[in-house]
């Protein structure tokens, strides 16, 4: 049998799916990307691991990671055992490395209060550490099959361009983005995880943020926004993100970068510290964060990861 992009069977028609919602979802089982957190056999903690990867970075960069982290530790209870530095230091390249504090931390909660299996109840899920509703929905549709409207920003702004006409779905409103997706959401279960996929890899690939590609998307002819000659949004333009070269970030990496060679049980001594960065005072003030948020601590000789 031939699976589609999601990891199902072919779609079988539910008389309650939409013709919008229809097109989507054969336009999904063709077109979607084969990715390996959508196979039909994913661990819902190999979801979950996929989910904290891909916040905020590119799925290239997180197909090979998941890999070599999934292989590591195939479950929570194997991540659990370790220390939360192991975990920051196989974060490695991934950026925005609390995540992996909060990883192992919800590792560490679910091995502990739920018999080491990743929960299903969207609450239960929001109670985990560094979960918060985006991911509690994601994990209960795409790992276990629950009908949940999930919105993230590609599904944002498809539904802004096709359903409301507007280039630019504005500022997140968790109480409308979600009542939005809802009135859009397929009464079928499976169907509504088809869809939940299809949305958001549309606006990932088609319906992009600077250049999508109307010519082949599966609702073009239902999209208000083209039937409206593409009108842009007024109003004031998205802060760009501050350049990464020389600033305190990119020093915290240099931080991280250094202990991640280190021996855990050793550390850096601060004279190896100091001669990452020659600003004094704004190497200082990365390494007060990384300890503030967890990531270094102090030792006698200097500085290491987390060793508990």
């Amino acid at each position: 049998m031939t699976l589609n992009a999601a990891g199902d069977a072919p779609p079988e028609p539910c008389a309650e799916t939409s013709v919008y919602a229809r097109s989507l979802i054969d336009w999904f089982a063709v077109e979607g990307r084969n990715l390996p957190w959508r196979a039909a056999d994913f661990s819902p903690w190999g979801i979950l691991v996929s989910e904290f990867m891909l916040q905020q970075t590119p799925v290239a960069r997180v197909i090979p990671r998941l890999a070599e982290w999934l292989d590591r530790w195939p479950t929570p209870a194997r991540l659990a055992a370790v220390s939360s530095g192991e975990a920051v230091r196989a974060w490695q390249s991934l950026g925005y490395p609390r995540r992996a504090l909060y990883l192992h931390a919800c590792a560490t909660a679910i091995t502990a209060n739920h018999r080491g299996l990743v929960p299903q109840d969207i609450d239960e899920l929001r109670a985990l550490p560094g979960i918060g509703d985006y991911t509690s929905r994601a994990v209960a549709v795409f790992a276990y099959g629950h009908r949940h409207p999930v919105v993230d920003t590609n599904t944002r702004r498809v539904i802004a361009r096709s359903v409301l006409g507007k280039d630019d779905a504005g500022p997140p409103s968790a109480r409308r983005d979600l009542a939005a997706m809802t009135e859009l959401l397929p009464v079928d279960h499976l169907d509504a995880r088809r869809f939940n996929a299809a949305i958001m890899e549309l606006g990932a690939i088609v319906c992009t943020a600077r250049r999508p590609d109307c010519s082949i998307c599966p609702i073009r002819d239902a999209c208000a926004w083209r039937r409206a000659s593409f009108p842009e949004t007024e109003g004031p333009k998205k802060v760009v993100q501050k350049k990464f070269a020389g600033s305190d970030r990119q020093v915290r990496g240099l931080v991280l970068a250094l202990l991640r060679r280190s021996d855990e049980s050793v550390g850096v001594d601060l004279r190896a510290v100091r001669e990452l960065w020659p600003d004094a005072a704004q190497l200082e003030r990365a390494v007060a964060g990384l300890i503030r948020d967890g990531l270094v601590e102090t030792t006698s000789a200097g500085l290491a990861l987390p060793r508990s």
